[in-house]
C-alpha cells in the first residue's frame, strides 16, 4: 500500500483482511490517499500532492507495525513537510536514511529512535546498499521514484523476506530489474 501512495500508483491488492491494516489505512489517509475497499481487497486512489504527517510512531500491534517504518520514512520524502519518525523499540533502524540522502532526501536521524524527514524531495538513481530486508525493500520503492538508474548493493538482503521481488513489481508496471551478483 505504501508503495502505491509513494508512486502514486493505483494499485490494488487482493485476499487482504483490511481489518488488520487499520492503522496503517489511516495513516496513509493522513498522507492524502484514499482507499475504495471491496470484501477481499484494497484499492490505492492515490493523492495529487502527498503531506507530511505530524509522527509516525512505530510499536508494537496495536500501533503502526514497526517493519513499516522504513517504507513510511521513503513516503515521508515525497509528501510537503516535515516528518517526525520514532521507533521505540528497535534501534538503529534509521540506516536507510543515510543511503535516502545519497539520493537527495532531506533527512536526519534525531537518536538512536527518533529521525526526521522534510520533503517533498526529488530523488536521484545512485548507487545504495540494503543494510536489512526492510530497509531493502523501502530503498526499492525509493528507487522506483527517483528519476535516472538506481543501483542497490547487498539485494540478498530483501530475498530474505520478498521472494521474487522484481517479477511481482515487473507485473505492477515497474522498470526494474536483478543484476548479475557475486555476493550471497
Amino acid at each position: 500500500l505504501i508503495l502505491g501512495v509513494a508512486t502514486k500508483s493505483p494499485i490494488r491488492v487482493k485476499n487482504v483482511n483490511i481489518d488488520h491494516l487499520d492503522l496503517v489505512v489511516e495513516k496513509l489517509r493522513e498522507f492524502g490517499a484514499n482507499f475504495k475497499i471491496g470484501k477481499d481487497y484494497i484499492q490505492i486512489i492515490p493523492p495529487k500532492n502527498i503531506k507530511a504527517v505530524t509522527k509516525i510512531d512505530a510499536r508494537l500491534y496495536p500501533g503502526i507495525p514497526t517493519d513499516t517504518q522504513a517504507p513510511f520514512g521513503v513516503l515521508a520524502t515525497q509528501a510537503k513537510g516535515e516528518t517526525l519518525i520514532f521507533d521505540s523499540l528497535y534501534e538503529g533502524r534509521f540506516n536507510y536514511l543515510k543511503e535516502l540522502k545519497k539520493m537527495g532526501a532531506k533527512a536526519r536521524i534525531l537518536s538512536k529512535h527518533q529521525a526526521s524527514v522534510k520533503g517533498p524531495a526529488k530523488l536521484k538513481g545512485k548507487i545504495i546498499t540494503s543494510y536489512d530486508l526492510r530497509a531493502g525493500a523501502s530503498l526499492i520503492i525509493a528507487a522506483l521514484i527517483a528519476e535516472g538508474r538506481t543501483i542497490i548493493k547487498d539485494i540478498y538482503q530483501v530475498d530474505r523476506g520478498y521472494e521474487q521481488i522484481e517479477e511481482r513489481l515487473q507485473k505492477l508496471g515497474a522498470d526494474i530489474k536483478r543484476a548479475e551478483s557475486t555476493k550471497h
